[in-house]
């Protein structure tokens, strides 16, 4: 590219019966600053996954318990309502992938799950849940917590909140740990088939306005696990924050 502006340049200055339609790059610096920086270019790598071969690998009682802090982690967090294990089930086309609890906020345990070899998904303990003891709830939090801001395989958070009761204060909570841990977030506000269309555009507007407020990479897409709503969306998201280990790989 370079040598066809340095000739192209060199022809129009010694013919001047073709005047050129733009003003004439007066050194190699203008000519240079005209090629794009192929060197600093990000290139993304498109990865499509399979999540029906996601599978359950362990449980542990908080952060120390874990595997390995090693390949790439996605954690799912929500309140103990707002739908994460039909989510989880969901994306993985399975039934029974997460456990859904006839107790709300009764699951304990950080849940694992392996996508590929260095991928993986961690469905983290519901919060917020009003029969749940005071002292559970403080000791979960502070869990969330620490697994937000000291996992470095930790590559990305989802969110999920019920339409029609989004951003609660423990919601807004973890989307700033992430922020300030520069862990990029998406929300999904679960359960839209509960709502009309209009209501459920106008809610989703609402919410995206909101999550400007935390500076960060947030990102708000509604989602039902119900009839299908936002899967597409949370599966390119997800491939999107995995993609870095297929790179790896390759390389």
């Amino acid at each position: 590219m370079i040598a066809r502006l340095l000739s192209c340049c060199s022809r129009n200055s010694t013919e001047n019966h073709h005047p050129l339609k733009y003003p004439a790059m007066r050194n190699i610096h203008d000519i240079l600053s005209a090629v794009p920086d192929f060197a600093t270019t990000e290139f993304t790598l498109s990865v499509k996954i399979n999540y029906q071969h996601t599978h359950f690998i362990t449980s542990a009682p908080d952060i120390r318990h874990l595997p390995e802090d090693q390949g790439i982690e996605i954690a799912f967090a929500g309140r103990s309502n707002a739908g994460k294990s039909s989510a989880l089930n969901r994306l993985a086309n399975q039934k029974s992938l997460a456990k859904t609890s006839k107790t709300p906020g009764r699951t304990q345990l950080i849940n694992l799950f392996k996508v590929t070899e260095d991928c993986h998904i961690v469905d983290l303990p519901g919060y917020g849940f009003a029969q749940v003891p005071i002292e559970m709830k403080k000791k979960w939090q502070k869990s969330l917590g620490e697994y937000l801001q000291k996992r470095q395989c930790l590559k990305g958070l989802v969110v999920l909140m019920d339409i029609r009761h989004p951003m609660k204060d423990l919601d807004q909570q973890l989307i700033y740990w992430a922020v300030e841990s520069n862990i990029p977030v998406q929300v999904l506000l679960t359960k839209a088939d509960k709502l009309k269309s209009g209501a459920r555009k106008a809610q989703l507007l609402k919410i995206r306005e909101a999550s400007l407020a935390f500076c960060g990479d947030v990102s708000v897409d509604l989602f039902s696990s119900l009839s299908g709503i936002g899967v597409d969306v949370l599966r390119s998201k997800l491939d999107t924050w995995f993609s870095p280990a297929f790179i790896s790989d390759e390389a």
